[in-house]
C-alpha cells in the first residue's frame, strides 16, 4: 500500500490533478482492485454512517460516465459486481461523530468483479474528479494505485497453489445471512458459499453449488483463528453483528482426490480479496485480505462510535417490533427497523434531510416517522412504568 505523506499546512490548498500509478489493463480484465490516497482538505466532522455517502458518490460517478451500467447497479437483482471499503486512516471520535484530520492521508478501496465494471474503472481513471465531498467533509484525491492486480476468473482458476495452508484476514466487520439472522462466524460453508455466489454470477464458469458446499463442509479444516465480534450500523437500515480478525484454513488429505474442487477452493481463496466476504460489501463490510494481518488500531474509534449507534438501533427495533406485534400491525419488521434507524440517527445529530437522502425516503415522510417513533417510544416507556 502506498506510504502516506504528510504535507505541511498551506493557504490556500491547491487542487492538483490526481496521480494515477495504475497504468492500464486489458479490456478482457474482469477483476481489479484500486486503492485511493485521499487527503483531508480541512479538519471536519464526518457522520458515523459515511460509507453510505461513499457508496452514493461512487454510483453517481458511474451514472455520469455509463448511465446503463448505473441503472444495472441500482436495479440489478444479481450479486453486485463491485464493493467498496470504509476509510482507512486517522479518524478521531468527536461526540457521536468522527473527525477527519487536516492534511492526513486516508486510504479507500474500490474493487471490480466484472468485465463491465473493470472497463468503467479504466475509462473513469482517465478523468477523475479532484474532490470527494461527504456532506461538507472534503477529501482530495491525491493518488490511485493498484491494490489487487488485474486478472480474470479463468486466470484465478489456472494459478498454481503455492501453499497447502491459506490465511484470510477480515479487516472490516463481516457477517452472513443464516436462517433469517446475522451469523458472525467464518464457518467454511458460509465463507465459500459467499465466494461461490460471486463466482457463479460473474465467471461464466458456474459450479453446482450444493455439491461443492457439501465438499467444503467435509474437506476444509480450520487450523487457527483470531476473531472479535462487534455490532455495527451498516447499509441503509438496521444493524449487523459481524466479526473481524483472521483465519487459517487447509484441506484434508481426502479432499485432494477431487482435483476439480481442490482447484476451485484455491481459486476462491484468491477471489476473496476482490469480492469481499458476506453481505453489505458495497457499504464497507466484509473487506478481506490475503494473509494474516494484525488488527488496525486506527479503526478502533470508528468501531466504537458505529457500535454505539448499532446498539441503539437494535434496542429501538426490539421495542417497536414488540409493540407492533401486540397491536397486530402489518409489515412489522420492516417498519420497526425503519423507525429505529431514523430515530437513532436523528438522535445522533443527523439532519432529517440527510437521513432522507441516504434512505431514499421523502423528507416529509422521515419527519412523520420520527414523530411516530417518538410517540411509540413514549408509549412503551409509559406501559413499562404502569
Amino acid at each position: 500500500m502506498p506510504r502516506a505523506i504528510t504535507v505541511p499546512k498551506r493557504k490556500p490548498k491547491a487542487k492538483s490533478a490526481p496521480t494515477s500509478l495504475v497504468g492500464t489493463w486489458a479490456d478482457e480484465t474482469e477483476l481489479v482492485g484500486l486503492v485511493f490516497d485521499l487527503e483531508a482538505t480541512a479538519t471536519a466532522s464526518l457522520y458515523s454512517q459515511y460509507t453510505i455517502g461513499l457508496h452514493a458518490w461512487f454510483l453517481d460517478q458511474v451514472r455520469q460516465v455509463d448511465p446503463q451500467l448505473s441503472a444495472y447497479l441500482h436495479d440489478g437483482e444479481s450479486e453486485k459486481p463491485f464493493n467498496i471499503s470504509a476509510l482507512e486512516g486517522q479518524l478521531l471520535p468527536s461526540g457521536k461523530q468522527l473527525k477527519l484530520v487536516d492534511n492526513q492521508i486516508y486510504h479507500w478501496h474500490i474493487n471490480a468483479l466484472s468485465q463491465r465494471v473493470a472497463l468503467f474503472l479504466k475509462q473513469w481513471l482517465t478523468n477523475l474528479p479532484k474532490i470527494i465531498d461527504l456532506r461538507g467533509a472534503s477529501l482530495q484525491i491525491n493518488q490511485v494505485s493498484i491494490a489487487h492486480p488485474p486478472t480474470t476468473y479463468a486466470q484465478l482458476l489456472r494459478s498454481p497453489s503455492e501453499q497447502s495452508v491459506v490465511n484470510l484476514s477480515f479487516v472490516s466487520p463481516t457477517s452472513f445471512h443464516r436462517k433469517g439472522h446475522h451469523f458472525p462466524l467464518p464457518v467454511p460453508e458460509n465463507l465459500f458459499h459467499s465466494y461461490l455466489r460471486r463466482w457463479n454470477d460473474f465467471s461464466q464458469q458456474p459450479v453446482e453449488q450444493e455439491i461443492f458446499i457439501k465438499w467444503i463442509d467435509e474437506s476444509v479444516i480450520i487450523h487457527q483463528h483470531r476473531l472479535e465480534s462487534m455490532k455495527v450500523a451498516s447499509g441503509k437500515q438496521g444493524s449487523v453483528t459481524g466479526f473481524t480478525g483472521a483465519i487459517s484454513l487447509g484441506l484434508s488429505k481426502q479432499a485432494f482426490t477431487n482435483a476439480e474442487f481442490t482447484q476451485l477452493f484455491y481459486a476462491l481463496v484468491r477471489l476473496a480479496p476482490y469480492c469481499g466476504t458476506g453481505h453489505k460489501t458495497t457499504f464497507g463490510l466484509g473487506q478481506t485480505r490475503s494473509g494474516w494481518l494484525a488488527q488496525q488500531k486506527s479503526a478502533i474509534a470508528e468501531q466504537l462510535i458505529a457500535d454505539a449507534l448499532a446498539q441503539r438501533i437494535e434496542e429501538l427495533t426490539g421495542i417497536f417490533t414488540a409493540q407492533r406485534k401486540r397491536k397486530g400491525g402489518d409489515r412489522t419488521d420492516k417498519i420497526a427497523i425503519t423507525w429505529a434507524t431514523i430515530l437513532a440517527r436523528r438522535d445522533n445529530g443527523e439532519s432529517l434531510q440527510a437521513i432522507a437522502q441516504d434512505l431514499q425516503i421523502k423528507s416529509e415522510t422521515v419527519k412523520t416517522y420520527v414523530k411516530l417513533a417518538r410517540k411509540a417510544l413514549k408509549q412503551s416507556t409509559d406501559d413499562t412504568i404502569s
